[in-house]
């Protein structure tokens, strides 16, 4: 089945995956990579045949075949039955099974979902990026609905998010430029899918990831018998919009195929679990690799939305780059880069301070999130105290950070949390670094 047909199915206007396959044809692998993940899987213990199915999220009906022909070659035997019919009969490994599954163990130690062909990967992604629903400020607004961003930034961030290349968020620490980054994944809206992992010439690169991917909620995937049998492929996994989010540990070879020697199979470069949401380069400028290094790498895939891998054989695959890529950093970009490179990240945008009216509803929400009471004399009582003494600049994250330094005092003394000027004072003297204590250490 088609992805079109299947969307027809499901009455989504998102692009789904294909149906389940209803023969080993339509599983789109060679029935030999079938065969051999069977084996592997049973090397554990024995499995009926519908625990099977669940563990190459399969139809059983496409590993009927696979098993019959694997007991013909006195590779499977039945050891009991646990349900009706084949698939509930109890298959185990005989010697030379086991045998045969260790030589298969030895060029690749994957078990789990069998693999998605890349041709099928590919097209879901191109479904994908044609189908993909542009924002309005309405939808951007309420991916920032547990945020406090000043409307103007709306006017500047949502032609960038429908570009869908890149864009550059700059500014003072503390202005909340991940967080904005995170509430643009959020605004993208609909859940997608992604396969647990694909199968390129034989090889195979595991793609969802825990880590950076959230199952989507109230997802049946996982819900298949015999009887019923799912609507959608259960090699893929329905998740929300990936917001992924690296700083200063990237490097280069985080965005190639990580070849395990051991296990002798891939894991995706960290770009490609981004596709078809966010991928955040935190604090850009502070990686271990030169900002430059770093662009080259960018070149192709911002200006032909297209990246290739290459895999220890040599051979080179193309993947649809479906990627917002945000690069957020507190120096200036003028500083990282420049104008040719700076040309291709057409979205530049400045985080600016908060005003005091934007502090004030940011103290708020940070005090509704924690229980207390907020009042805006409170922050009126920093603003005249702290703030227009010391020249000191607001920071979007001040309010989060000096109320749980109250919070923390509270618990500390055992006493109920709220705000106070005695506790404000407190959280100030540890969290603003004094001018003269800053100006001993120097001499």
């Amino acid at each position: 089945m088609t992805l079109a047909a299947a969307t027809a199915v499901t009455g989504s206007v998102f692009p789904t995956p294909p149906a389940p396959p209803a023969t080993l044809e339509e599983t789109g692998l060679h029935p030999d990579t079938l065969s051999q993940l069977l084996l592997k899987t049973l090397v554990s213990g024995e499995a009926t045949g519908t625990a099977l199915s669940d563990r190459l999220r399969l139809p059983y009906s496409v590993l009927d075949a696979l098993i019959q022909h694997a007991r013909v070659e006195k590779l499977l035997e039945v050891r009991g039955a646990g349900g009706a019919g084949s698939a509930g009969y109890r298959y185990a490994l005989t010697d030379l099974g086991r045998d045969r599954a260790g030589q298969f163990l030895e060029v690749s130690r994957y078990i789990g979902p069998a693999p998605v062909p890349l041709r099928q990967y590919n097209a879901y992604v191109r479904a994908c990026m044609a189908a993909r629903p542009f924002v309005d400020r309405g939808t951007l607004a309420a991916g920032f609905e547990n945020l406090i961003v000043n409307k103007a930034m709306y006017d500047k961030l949502g032609p960038a998010v429908n570009s869908g290349k890149s864009l550059f968020l700059y500014g003072s620490p503390g202005n909340g430029k991940t967080v904005i980054a995170e509430g643009i994944g959020r605004a993208l809206g609909e859940d997608m899918h992604v396969p647990h992992a694909l199968d390129v010439d034989g090889q195979t690169i595991t793609m969802f990831d825990p880590v950076n991917h959230q199952a989507a909620a109230g997802s049946d995937a996982d819900v298949q018998s015999v009887v019923n049998a799912a609507v959608l492929d259960r090699r893929w996994q329905p998740i929300r919009r990936p917001v992924v989010v690296v700083g200063g540990e990237l490097t280069l070879e985080m965005l190639d195929l990580t070849f395990n020697p051991i296990a002798k199979f891939y894991e995706a470069p960290i770009q490609l679990k981004a596709n078809g949401g966010v991928f955040v380069v935190d604090d850009f400028g502070r990686q271990r690799i030169p900002p430059r290094d770093l662009l080259n790498r960018w070149i192709v895939p911002l200006e032909s939305r297209v990246d290739f891998l290459t895999l220890h054989t040599g051979r080179k695959f193309e993947i649809p780059f479906n990627v917002l890529i945000v690069f957020a950093t507190n120096l200036k970009p003028e500083s990282l880069a420049d104008e040719a490179f700076l040309r291709r990240i057409p979205y530049k945008i400045l985080a600016k301070n908060p005003t005091m009216d934007e502090y004030c509803q940011i103290f708020e929400l940070n005090c509704r999130k924690r229980g207390l009471t907020f009042d805006p004399v409170m922050v009126e009582y920093l603003n005249r105290k702290y703030y227009q003494p010391r020249k000191l600049q607001m920071r979007a994250c001040h309010p989060r950070d000096l109320i749980e330094q109250v919070v923390d005092r509270c618990r500390y003394e055992d006493r109920e949390p709220a705000i106070t000027r005695e506790l404000l004072d407190q959280a100030c003297a540890a969290y603003f670094i004094e001018e003269s204590a800053s100006q001993g250490n120097e001499q």
